[in-house]
């Protein structure tokens, strides 16, 4: 790759948009997985009731054994990444190469947006309920988030604490849907990272379409349903390390994402257009 020499060029570097983390609404880290890479998490399952009889020696019924369900979540994102800066090329950039800047760079365009995307995918993955394929429109955007929320409720789950993240296109249209403007409003109260506001109580966070799997026009998660560990995440700056006149920059992180499978119904998945395999 070709090294822009500074000569009469301005040392500001020229930078990249950039969004930061997304995500970190939609997840808990209430599993421990220090010193282990898997943890196994136990489902416990409940009986029916049942009538009463006044008499003999199992009035409540005939008992059974309280059976349970097993899960075990082993983290497998083990990533990392390095690059030098010479310090000769360093001086004749005018020092625009700064290491602390570019390895700051590399987490704020490359370790984040990763992270943000893959647990994206690990809740579309798991969740619950999936819609029916249907196109996102003007006229049918308000309807399609109210099924959304509808389906989460008949599951017993609480609105209270959802979060929603939705596409451009998504966003676009419900805007334009008469219907929403009538009946609801995108109250402007800004709680969490990259939230644009909030549907009926639900925090609204507008993603880049390229965050969500294909197709996935919005999703509705509640944070109790998805785990999310970081194991390691390590980041070092090494200044004129053995055979390198200049620095060496490396990053290591370690993580994964987990649907729990008592918790999927917390998850709802609108899609516009069949998944692509």
């Amino acid at each position: 790759m070709a090294i822009n020499f500074a000569e009469k060029y301005s040392s500001i570097i020229d930078e990249r948009f950039k969004i930061g983390a997304v995500t970190t609404p939609a997840i808990n880290t209430d599993y421990d997985f220090t010193g282990v890479k898997t943890v196994k998490v136990y489902s416990i399952p409940t009986v029916e009731m049942g009538d009463y009889v006044r008499s003999g020696t199992s009035r409540y019924g005939t008992p059974s054994e309280l059976s349970d369900t097993t899960q075990e979540l082993s983290v497998t994102r083990d990533r990392s990444f390095t690059f030098t800066i010479d310090r000769g090329n360093d001086a004749d950039q005018m020092g625009a190469k700064n290491a602390g800047l570019a390895l700051q760079r590399e987490l704020d365009e490359v370790v984040i947006p990763e992270i943000d995307i893959y647990r994206l995918s690990q809740i579309c993955a798991g969740a619950g309920t999936t819609s029916a394929v249907t196109a996102i429109t003007k006229t049918n955007a308000y309807e399609m988030f109210l099924n959304g929320t509808t389906a989460l409720t008949d599951k017993k789950v609480s609105i209270t604490g959802m979060v929603g993240f939705v596409s451009p296109t998504f966003y676009k249209n419900i805007k334009l849907d008469s219907s929403f403007i009538k009946n609801s409003e995108l109250s402007q109260d800004m709680l969490l990272k990259g939230q644009i506001g909030q549907v009926d109580g639900i925090a609204l966070v507008l993603v880049p379409t390229s965050y969500l799997p294909s197709g996935v026009e919005f999703i509705i998660t509640h944070p109790v349903a998805t785990t999310a560990p970081v194991k390691l995440s390590e980041y070092k700056i090494h200044d004129n390390p053995p055979g390198i006149n200049g620095w060496l920059v490396e990053g290591r992180v370690n993580y994964d994402a987990f649907v729990l499978d008592s918790k999927k119904n917390g998850i709802y998945v609108h899609r516009s257009a069949a998944a692509s395999v």
